[in-house]
């Protein structure tokens, strides 16, 4: 059997029996020789960077995204690669973020912010966030958990994905659905069929007033579509990703009305690390003991 050599962002990681560490402590990316490297999981949040180190493994294997959205890791893959990706990691972080951007916009929480930096006492009505119907676009764990965190309150939810799973409707479907909806959120990958899923037409569907939560990717919204409609002041956002991302400083979404932008925060907190590292450590014990990995997107065995 090969050694099995392993490569993480974190110093203190022990990995089990038959597996060498390696990080950026005693193994550098940009000075030490890549085709040591049999699994790598690039560093959370670097980017293209960390995957353009890919094509120098020669003997890679597994490419563990920390991510759980892995279509920016698709070009880099060679046949015999396997590809997994972060399911379950960041749900937690990223379903308590959706949850909270759906709330702070329907309660206004940007205005009064704005209202407390300029020292303004103004009182007005802001629309309720009980009694919504909620559309989760996307149904898998991290929807399905959204949609836990959910039930504590006086909402309706509806999932929709592609294959109707764990009783969603389908996303063949949401046009029907979209004109009752007052709170659209996406959860659900980038890929072709995704991308401007959300584009002026379908916005336009959406009644006014409605509110559309973006925690997935930010391509999934035809971003001048979206623009027009804020300032027309008929439609409402909460973004955590945006297209392009980062978003420009002259960028005209910036200045839009009705809209609340994060900077692609929603997996990034407290709860990363030990759940991440958790899912290396139980990846690299199943490699290591010649058992089938979780949360494959790319089965490099298939191909061999």
């Amino acid at each position: 059997m090969k050694p099995i050599v392993a490569w993480t962002q974190w110093v203190d990681l022990v990995g089990p029996d038959g597996v060498e560490m390696r990080s950026p402590a005693n193994f550098p990316l940009d000075s030490s020789d890549l085709s040591e490297i049999t699994f790598y999981v690039p560093t959370y949040f670097i980017g293209k960077k960390g995957l353009d180190y890919v094509p120098e493994m020669s003997n890679l294997e597994t490419l563990q995204m920390p991510n759980a959205g892995y279509e920016d890791a698709l070009p880099y893959l060679r046949p015999g690669m396997t590809l997994c990706n972060a399911t379950g990691v960041h749900d937690a972080s990223t379903a308590e973020l959706a949850v909270g951007l759906a709330i702070a916009a329907r309660r206004g929480f940007p205005q009064f912010m704005s209202n407390q930096a300029n020292a303004i006492w103004d009182h007005r009505r802001w629309t309720s966030f009980s009694d919504s119907k909620i559309g989760i676009i996307g149904y898998g764990s991290i929807g399905q958990q959204i949609a836990r965190n959910l039930s504590g309150f006086e909402v309706e939810v509806i999932g929709f994905s592609k294959s109707g799973r764990a009783g969603s409707k389908l996303i063949s479907e949401l046009d029907e659905y979209l004109p009752n909806l007052d709170i659209v959120i996406l959860i659900l990958p980038l890929n072709p069929e995704s991308q401007h899923l959300f584009d002026a037409r379908r916005l336009a569907l959406m009644k006014d007033g409605a509110l559309i939560v973006n925690v997935a990717r930010g391509p999934i919204i035809e971003t001048n579509a979206l623009v027009a409609e804020l300032n027309s002041g008929r439609l409402f956002a909460a973004l955590d990703v945006t297209d392009p991302e980062p978003l420009p400083t002259d960028h005209p979404l910036w200045h839009a009305k009705n809209v609340l932008i994060l900077p692609h925060v929603g997996g990034d907190t407290t709860a990363f690390e030990p759940r991440c590292q958790k899912l290396v450590r139980d990846q690299l014990e199943l490699l290591a003991t010649g058992k089938s990995l979780r949360n494959i997107i790319v089965d490099g065995r298939e191909q061999k």
